[in-house]
């Protein structure tokens, strides 16, 4: 068995319960066949599926780091579900979203992590500031952390907003050997103190056969909705390229974070 295969649960969403009113691409708490309940993220909304493959990218690679994460998994939603949906812009949402969604595994009871509240160690802080920096994450600031309190845990959630190069598909190349300027306003920056040792471990728990087996795992439906001028196999190719060239050169980004964060303290 191939040890660096990414394989996501598939299941059939079962019931619609209610939206999550939270940012414009308007999730929704839903239950699936297994009868669990996820975050359902949906290809019609927001950014589509372009968020879809940040978030399956940023997760899985948060998890192969050891971080917390719920599972991830592939959820269908059938073309006639959403019919009796008296909302007409969640009806119009579910409309748009037929085909193969995803969804996180809801964490019943997790709080959000306020970082003038709650505290993470060094290395962990650490770890999580590299990780949004090497996917070019806009979205882990103090005041929208995208962290959650989760039996006594710091679990991620919420990596739609990575990657943004793939928003207009221009400029790449120059971006995965950039620094990451937005690192100045993480939520976790101030309690990193370890970044080279956590650049060590990082680069020690991602290679190159992973990051290849996680851009196979994206749905080529996703691919072909996101950017439908580009062929799958072009758009897989610069997500491993820019994934790669990040990974090999992160001391550019680890560097700047560590000059953002002197700046801080």
């Amino acid at each position: 068995m191939d040890k660096d295969k990414i394989e996501l649960r598939r299941e059939d969403v079962t019931r619609y319960i209610m939206p999550l009113r939270e940012g414009g691409s308007l999730p929704a708490l839903a239950e699936a066949a297994d009868d669990f309940r996820y975050v359902l993220k949906f290809r019609g909304g927001g950014h589509g599926s372009k968020a879809l493959v940040s978030e399956l990218i940023g997760g899985e690679v948060a998890r192969r780091a050891g971080l917390r994460v719920p599972e991830l998994v592939f959820l269908d939603l059938d073309e006639d579900f959403g019919r009796t949906e008296g909302d007409e812009e969640i009806q119009d949402l579910l409309q748009a979203s037929r085909g193969l969604n995803l969804g996180l595994h809801f964490l019943n009871g997790a709080f959000a992590w306020d970082v003038t509240v709650n505290r993470t160690d060094p290395f962990e802080a650490s770890k999580i500031v590299w990780l949004d920096a090497f996917l070019t994450n806009v979205d882990r600031t103090a005041r929208n952390t995208n962290m959650l309190l989760w039996n006594n845990e710091l679990w991620l959630i919420d990596h739609g907003s990575s990657l943004y190069f793939h928003h207009n598909w221009t400029g790449w190349e120059q971006a995965s050997l950039s620094p990451f300027a937005y690192i100045k306003d993480h939520a976790l920056l101030p309690q990193a103190s370890m970044l080279a040792e956590a650049d060590e471990y990082m680069r020690g728990r991602l290679d190159d056969a992973f990051l290849d087996a996680i851009v196979a795992a994206i749905p080529e439906e996703w691919l072909v909705q996101a950017a439908p001028e580009i062929a799958p196999e072009e758009q897989r190719r610069v997500y491993a390229t820019f994934l790669k060239q990040r990974l090999s050169n992160s001391k550019i980004f680890v560097d700047h974070a560590i000059e953002a964060r002197k700046k801080l303290i």
